[in-house]
């Protein structure tokens, strides 16, 4: 049976994605993902306690931030995602809370490989539903993303493309990658660039670089300073945050 615990913790973020990327996938500290998923029966939490967002003219603390990932037979995960914006500077008339970010989505290993420790890139797919916000996004749409991943000695890349249409159902094209450090390292560098373009709007160019370390095997703490431009629109971002794994069930 599950415990008292996991199962608020559960209700808690069910109750955020449903209020409320990169919308369709995202990694912690990045915007885009890997090529991974969740163990069957386990629940892997994303959680982002503070962070701080200028965007253009406004100035945001983002907290919290979380993605819930849950482990389904199959190679599949169910990932769940939403975020709170406080604003702490901006223009008059901007709403002081939203809730944005928000989706539930599909994860399917296509091709095993190198994350699932055998041979070759591994390969997924995530799909699922942008979901409205609060003072923030209205309407719903829909992601598709394409994943590819490979690990070496001295480095692991994730490759990510992805359409969508997106809340206000406008065409979206998403190009992005991820090149960490060696894995085998307590405290790995890590960076991200990526580029989007949103039918009607600037394209956008993404730059991120960060650590992560890896406290225990399930546990890890990141950084990421974040940079980017979309037109004449200054976008600067800190994240700080951790990603704990555990099984929804207790060993027999």
């Amino acid at each position: 049976m599950l415990s008292k615990h996991i199962v608020t913790t559960g209700i808690l973020i069910l109750g955020l994605a449903g209020m409320a990327s990169k919308d369709a996938f995202a990694l912690r500290p990045y915007d885009s993902t890997d090529a991974d998923v969740a163990g069957a029966g386990e629940f892997e939490l994303e959680f982002g306690p503070v962070g701080y967002l200028r965007d253009g003219a406004n100035k945001y603390w983002v907290a919290p931030a979380v993605i819930a990932n849950i482990g389904l037979e199959g190679g599949r995960e169910l990932v769940l995602q939403g975020q709170r914006l406080q604003l702490r500077e901006g223009e008059p008339g901007t709403p002081a809370t939203s809730f944005v970010n928000n989706g539930a989505f599909i994860k399917q290993v296509l091709r095993r490989g190198a994350l699932q420790d055998e041979s070759g890139p591994s390969v997924a797919t995530e799909y699922g539903l942008l979901l409205p916000g609060v003072n923030a996004e209205n309407g719903v749409g829909f992601s598709w993303a394409g994943i590819v991943s490979q690990r070496w000695p001295a480095a692991t890349v994730h490759l990510n493309g992805a359409l969508a249409l997106t809340r206000e159902h406008r065409g979206d094209v998403f190009l992005g990658a991820i090149i960490e450090g060696p894995y085998d390292w307590p405290v790995r560098p890590v960076m991200e660039v990526f580029t989007e373009k949103t039918s009607g709007s600037p394209r956008t160019v993404s730059r991120l670089v960060g650590a992560i370390w890896r406290s225990k095997e399930h546990l890890s703490f990141d950084i990421g300073i974040r940079s980017a431009n979309e037109g004449d629109r200054h976008v600067r971002e800190v994240r700080l945050g951790l990603t704990w794994a555990f099984p929804l069930r207790k060993s027999p």
